[in-house]
């Protein structure tokens, strides 16, 4: 037998050995080990013959009826087992990950998408698989953006407002979403089935702090006026305040219609003035999305679906007779649905 001070004894254990080697232990038995095992007697000799041999020494006395550990036997049975345990547990933990059971799950969200769609969608997630440990980081989509590259979050659901760095994503259509127009509910357009831009000529607007307001301005001015912008927010809801307050009116997106303030309505815009955008969700290029992210995404996609039918109906499509001056320059809608500078395809 080789030498117990082999530093290759370690290297050449087998999990086999170990598991056959605390079964005969236990059993104090080479046919009761074997019997339990599904193996041959003379099979559970030979892999504790090759174990003996990997560690130098005799594991077992071998007597008229059965066997006794050695001395040796004893010390490494302690570590038999606990070897066996921990790979247990691993494959424990293995599983649970693969199946999303466990695990961390940084999620990132501007802010109207914070309103309903994320939340109801980590609830679900949370049904399903309570074992991940959800966090959430609300910021403007060029923040996100830059978090996903950095690796400080997982996914994030973003828009086209996050610019090139799109281009260091990899990013999914989640959806397709019309803008409309938040106003007081005593408003004289709350009860419109659609407004026009130009509409809204002679109101004051309210617009987010990270909104890129070179487009909407471009938009209005293609629709015959400059927008009074009067109020810069940095929180939904204090843009809702300020609405209701009857202090201006702002762009959203149409999906918010039923997660905003009683007092205020939500009115579509025509896409011909101001068109459509695409919500994204989006995780760090060339890393692989964990399971725990798979299931969110899965949960996401549902929750979406759930929210766009039950949004209040979209403004007549643009027809063939849109102006392009608008779409060319607005882009699609920004953050909180005013429009963004980069236009991307679903």
């Amino acid at each position: 037998m080789s030498s117990m001070g082999d530093m290759s004894f370690p290297h050449a254990l087998n999990t086999v050995w170990l598991q056959v080697f605390t079964t005969v232990a236990r059993h104090g038995s080479f046919t009761a080990a074997a019997r339990e095992m599904d193996y041959t007697q003379s099979a559970v000799s030979r892999q504790i013959c090759a174990l003996e041999e990997a560690a130098g020494a005799p594991l077992f006395d071998r007597l008229p009826r059965g066997v006794r550990l050695t001395e040796q036997g004893r010390v490494l049975l302690e570590h038999a087992e606990a070897v066996l345990e921990r790979l247990e547990t691993a494959h424990r933990d293995l599983v649970a990950v693969n199946a999303a059971a466990v695990g961390r799950l940084r999620v990132g969200t501007f802010a109207s998408a914070g309103a309903e769609l994320v939340p109801t969608a980590i609830a679900a997630l949370r049904a399903r698989h309570p074992g991940v440990d959800v966090t959430v980081r609300e910021e403007p989509s060029p923040r996100l953006a830059a978090a996903l590259v950095a690796g400080d979050l997982d996914v994030a659901v973003l828009t086209p407002a996050a610019g090139d760095l799109l281009d260091e994503l990899d990013p999914e259509p989640l959806f397709h979403d019309g803008v409309s127009v938040m106003l007081p509910r005593t408003h004289r357009l709350a009860d419109r089935a659609c407004v026009r831009l130009g509409d809204l000529a002679d109101e004051d607007w309210i617009v987010g702090r990270d909104t890129p307001v070179g487009p909407f301005v471009a938009a209005a001015l293609d629709t015959g006026f400059r927008p009074r912008i009067r109020f810069v927010v940095a929180e939904w809801i204090a843009k809702q305040g300020f609405a209701a307050a009857g202090l201006g009116v702002a762009l959203v997106p149409s999906w918010t219609a039923d997660v905003v303030r009683p007092d205020l309505a939500v009115v579509p815009v025509h896409p011909d003035d101001v068109p459509p955008r695409t919500v994204y969700t989006a995780t760090a290029r060339g890393v692989s999305p964990s399971p725990a992210v798979a299931a969110f995404l899965t949960v996401l996609e549902e929750t979406a679906a759930r929210v766009r039918a039950n949004a209040s109906p979209s403004p007549p499509p643009a027809g063939p007779g849109a102006r392009g001056g608008a779409q060319a320059d607005a882009g699609t809608p920004g953050e909180d649905g005013s429009p963004s500078p980069h236009r991307r395809t679903g």
